[in-house]
Order: structure tokens, then sequence, then C-alpha cells
């Protein structure tokens, strides 16, 4: 009964389609699917071709880092106190880099730099994408609920809501991190260690990151539940949970994914400043965030050291946000007439 709708929050679903305009036009798109004509915009559009190559390589990377760990390939952990001079800074020019080291060794430590920067990917995309996930599947839920029902359902779940968004998220993170750590090293048996404290700040995220989701998916419903598929299946005898998920939850898939490419840049961030706020994940284990914020000791005696991971994060951040812009115009069907 489903079909597809890919608008995004303020504009209308039309019932009818758009006649292209010429003949050449309609032969090009006769008989595509909407995912191949998504997929002829998308290739159309090189900044946002270059940004997916980045994200696919940074997300390969990742995937990749911790077998590298294990076969010896990466060493983010072992101490080169030799390539350090009497003040513990790196020996040589751009931190001590060498054939060994590429990028040089962590000032202090004389930890391979490239080692921490590429293992750190992995935890800072593995906390930013479980928490955009989260955020999505939460607000998706209320959404859906909220616009579909209408009413005292709708108003009530709108406040809550908005009472979300008046807590700052940055703060409750500060103000329950010893709770919060404690809670969840009950609930899952972890010891206070990088996964304990990642599983914190990932939950918080999420808990504090899905109300703009739930916005513009109630909008998306609103106009959604006004259509024959909908309307047939309430006819039907369709029970609640199959309207939400099987009915309405396929006509929203673009506009989620399109939300998950851009909260992940907005998490990274997040996880970087939470980082320097002793927050996240702590050292020794590598993320993206606590390497920068331990740069920042360095940054007169040792720029290169402190701007390798800042040039990383911004690499990382601005791709996934032209990503996020490139997918909402690609997957707007409307985007070419």
């Amino acid at each position: 009964m489903s079909e597809s709708a890919t608008v995004f929050e303020g504009e209308e679903l039309s019932g009818g389609s758009t006649p292209p305009a010429s003949p050449e036009e309609a032969k090009k798109i006769a008989g595509k699917s909407p995912m191949k004509l998504a997929w002829m915009r998308l290739r159309k559009d090189k900044l946002t071709m270059v940004s997916l190559t980045v994200v696919v390589l940074v997300v390969l990377a990742a995937v990749l880092a911790p077998l590298l760990v294990k076969m010896g390939v990466l060493d983010p952990f072992s101490y080169n106190q030799e390539l350090l001079d009497a003040n513990t800074i790196p020996e040589g020019r751009f931190s001590g880099a060498s054939l060994s080291h590429p990028l040089g060794v962590e000032p202090g430590t004389g930890r391979d730099a490239l080692s921490r920067f590429w293992y750190g990917i992995t935890f800072s995309l593995a906390i930013a994408l479980t928490a955009a996930i989260l955020s999505v599947v939460i607000g998706a839920i209320i959404g859906i609920v909220a616009g579909f029902s209408g009413g005292w359902v709708d108003a009530g779940l709108s406040r809550f809501t908005d009472l979300t968004l008046s807590f700052p998220s940055t703060l409750m993170l500060l103000a329950l991190s010893a709770l919060g750590l404690e809670l969840v090293q009950q609930l899952t048996g972890l010891p206070n260690g990088p996964l304990a404290q990642g599983i914190y700040c990932t939950v918080v995220l999420a808990i504090f990151g899905w109300t703009s989701t739930a916005r513009v998916v109630r909008g998306q419903v609103l106009s959604i539940k006004q259509r024959e598929f909908v309307e047939a299946a309430i006819v039907l005898g369709a029970s609640k949970p199959r309207i939400y998920f099987k009915e309405i939850l396929p006509n929203l898939w673009a506009p989620l994914l399109v939300l998950v490419t851009l909260m992940m840049p907005a998490y990274i961030s997040a996880e970087a400043a939470l980082s320097y706020l002793q927050v996240s994940v702590k050292p020794p284990t590598p993320t993206l965030g606590n390497v920068l914020a331990d740069s920042l000791k360095y940054a007169q005696v040792d720029p290169f050291y402190f701007f390798m991971p800042a040039i990383l994060i911004a690499t990382i951040v601005i791709s996934f946000n032209l990503l996020g812009d490139g997918l909402r115009d690609a997957l707007d069907p409307k985007g070419d007439r």
C-alpha cells in the first residue's frame, strides 16, 4: 500500500506528478526507480561525490583500524621515549616524522601519532553513528505517534519534545557523568573503562538529540496520514503498529537517512567538546576528541601535532555535512523540476 514520500519539513506532499520540462527528459527518466533517479541527481553533484568518497574512506578506515591494531600494523599504545628530547618534545620537524612514524609521534609519550589518529576515528565514529541511529529511532517513533494520533497525544508529546529541548545537553552530560557512568556499569557489568564511558556518552547524546527528528517526522506524518493508502489501511482495520511501521515508516526513509548523515558530524564535534571537558572516553584509548584535547597542551611547542587532529576532525565533519546536503537534494523528487 505504501508509496515513496521524500519531502522534507515545510513542504507539501503532492498527489500528482509534474511533467518533465521536455520529451528528452521524459525519455531519460522513463522506467527508472526513485533510487536510480536519486543516484542520477547525486552523480551530477561533484562536491557531494567528493564528500561521499571521503566519508567512505573514513568509514573504511574506522572498520579496519581494530584489525590493523591486532595485526601490529598500527600501534597506538607503545611509548617511544627515545624519540623525544629532554623536554619530551619530538625531535625533528613535523613532530619527528619519519618512515616509521609518517605523522610523527605524540609529545610527552612518543606514541605513534598516525596510529592514534587512525584508531581514534573508530571510537569517534562508533559513538557518533550509534548516537545518531538511536536519536533517529526515538525521534521517528515519537514523531509518528504524535503526527498520526493528533489530539491530546500529539499535544502531550509535542510539549515533552519542547521540555527536552529546554535542557542543555552539555550541562546535563557534565552533571550526570558520575551517576550515569556508575549506572551504565551496574546495568552492563562493565568496568570503568573506554567501553562504559563510550556507552554513557552515546546514550546521553541520543536522549537529548532526538527532538529535531521528532519534529521533522511529525510534520511529514501530518501530510502522509491523509494519503489514500493510509486511509485504506484504517478502513481495512489495520492495527496502529502496522499503520505506523508498515504504511507510514517506509515513506520516511529518505528524510531519516538525511537526518542521520547530518547528525553524525554534530555528534563527532560534540564528542570532541566532551573530551575537552573530560566526560567522553579517556586516554590512553584514543578518540579524535581526546587526541585533540591533549594536543592543546603542545599547540605552541609542537603546532604540527595540534593541527593534524584538528584538520582531520574538520575534514570529517565538513564531508558528512556536505553529503547530508547532497542527499537531501538528490532524494527530493522536486529537485530537478
